[in-house]
């Protein structure tokens, strides 16, 4: 038996599927289903990754069902994307500044919904060879420190931080997304580096975690709409009410993420 909010998910996915069965849409795949495209960042990869699976699974069996396709990335290459025609359903940034841009630029017709919150942690490859203790350690000219580029949300984020902490950091590379950066700790190309807490979560066992207490005033803000041109303005919103439901809330914060 359907838990009572996949019974509301799959009546509202029904809703936008019946709307859209008329004329071949551009959402159609060869197998019938409708086909949802969102642009996420990078951060959210894991988070989101689950919760299309949950939002698919939720159809109901006598509709040709839905498949939700995600192009993961920085926040600001997928705004560049969208304002330069790129199709697109819905658009989920990793902070308001972003999604801000994209309503400027007319990427985003509908008001943005708050969905998440996150913070910065430190990261160091698994077993801290070289004892990173905290966010002062980065200034440290021996170590080889990574943080993300500096037009992308968790860039801006990182050198806020560091500005307000006076830790002064030279980094050896500049990623231009936070699973980028992730990737190289993981690898022990880095002994350190800048990422959301929830990628720590994703790095598991790849890596450690460092808490970074002042990191909590400098946090940022996760919004996600419909995309002003999407293919499926219905599955659109769909999706975007999904997310910021108790079961999309509770997904996001299984992989680490903040209620807004």
């Amino acid at each position: 038996m359907l838990r009572p909010l996949a019974v509301a998910v799959a009546a509202g996915l029904a809703l936008a599927l019946a709307g859209c069965a008329d004329g071949g849409a551009a959402g159609d795949t060869a197998g019938g289903a409708r086909v949802l495209s969102v642009f996420a960042a990078a951060s959210l990869t894991d988070a989101f990754s689950e919760i299309g699976e949950v939002f698919s699974s939720s159809s109901p069996t006598s509709s040709p069902g839905v498949e939700v396709r995600f192009n993961f990335g920085p926040s600001s290459g997928l705004l560049t994307q969208l304002l330069e025609g790129a199709p697109a359903d819905v658009y989920a940034s990793a902070d308001e500044a972003t999604m801000d841009e994209a309503r400027a630029g007319g990427a985003v017709a509908e008001r943005p919904t708050a969905f998440a919150r996150n913070v910065l942690a430190l990261a160091v490859p698994a077993g801290n060879p070289v004892r990173v203790r905290g966010l002062a350690d980065l200034a440290r000219d021996e170590l080889l420190v990574g943080l993300c580029a500096a037009e992308v949300p968790c860039g801006r984020l990182a050198r806020q931080l560091l500005d307000r902490e006076a830790v002064r950091v030279a980094p050896d590379t500049e990623e231009p997304d936070v699973r980028s950066l992730l990737t190289k700790i993981e690898a022990g190309e880095l002994d350190a580096g800048l990422v959301y807490r929830s990628d720590v979560r994703a790095g598991g066992a790849r890596v450690e975690g460092i808490e970074v207490p002042e990191s909590e005033e400098v946090g940022t803000t996760y919004p996600v709409a419909p995309v002003a041109r999407a293919a499926e303005p219905e599955l659109a919103r769909a999706f975007v009410a999904f997310v910021v439901s108790g079961e999309g809330r509770r997904i996001l914060a299984d992989h680490g993420f903040l209620a807004p």
